[in-house]
């Protein structure tokens, strides 16, 4: 068996955002990826990459060593069921990336003896820069490592156990949603000061990854970065006050524990 092909099983947003990211960080080329989609939708987005397109999932996955499951969660049994019998535990590893679908629901259809990884990315996987959180059903297995390493080259990966799954999704993948939000206010703040649309983003977008770097690179507490930019009496300062009293903060909070509690049934 090619131990450089993959099958991503479901070509939607996500699907579609980790095979760029495959690509873009070398990976696999896109020769070695074959992505499946429902016969109702088109191919043209994916035909683009340079990528096999099928319709049926049992073919994508003959000659694959990896199998990436790509689905919502409503289409998860009907695709298991359909691979049932056509996987091969000693040589393929599954991972899935369908949301609040667990190890044991997965091995109650296909069976149990295989390596299966839970993965949480994000879209940004297609420009390498996601956080991707990853549990897997055997954490004693030195394919852990494999799959860890695979997802580092396309950004950062924390092992996690499952039960923290549900958390992982709304901060990794939801995060983005969250993030992008304060980068579209930011702009819409920086166009009523005077800057042009086009430059606001730039200036807010770049902004916000200058300070997520500061974070990452020295490892340091936000509060720490916040007080080497607010001076006595000074503008940042009354900025983020006002902010505050605006419920910024409480505001993040509530939101991300409402999805969570939307997820895992917590109200």
């Amino acid at each position: 068996m090619n131990k450089s092909r993959i099958a991503i099983l479901g070509g939607g947003n996500i699907g579609t955002a980790i095979a760029k990211g495959f690509i873009r960080s070398g990976i696999f080329s896109s020769e070695d990826i074959t992505i499946t989609r429902l016969t109702s939708q088109p191919t043209s987005d994916l035909m683009s990459l340079g990528v096999k397109v099928l319709y049926d999932n049992v073919e994508a996955i003959k000659d694959a060593s990896y199998i990436l499951l790509a689905v919502p969660p409503r289409q998860a049994e009907k695709l298991l069921q359909g691979l049932k019998g056509h996987l091969i535990a000693e040589s393929q590893i599954i991972i899935s990336v369908i949301t609040a679908f667990s190890f044991s629901e997965i091995e109650g259809i296909i069976g149990e003896g295989f390596f299966i990884a839970r993965i949480m990315p994000n879209t940004a996987i297609a420009v390498c820069e996601s956080m991707t959180c990853l549990a897997t059903n055997k954490p004693v297995d030195g394919r852990v490592t494999e799959v860890k390493e695979m997802f580092d080259r396309m950004g950062s990966t924390l092992i996690i156990e499952e039960d923290m799954m549900a958390a992982s999704t709304i901060l990794c993948s939801c995060g983005t949603a969250f993030m992008m939000r304060y980068i579209r206010a930011a702009t819409q703040g920086g166009i009523q000061v005077g800057f042009h649309a086009e430059e606001a983003q730039l200036i807010s977008a770049q902004v916000a990854k200058g300070a997520a770097a500061l974070l990452l690179q020295n490892g340091e507490h936000p509060e720490q970065e916040i007080d080497k930019v607010t001076t006595p009496m000074g503008l940042t300062i009354k900025g983020l006050n006002e902010m505050e009293h605006n419920g910024l903060s409480s505001a993040v909070i509530k939101g991300i524990v409402h999805s969570f509690g939307e997820i895992s049934g917590i109200k």
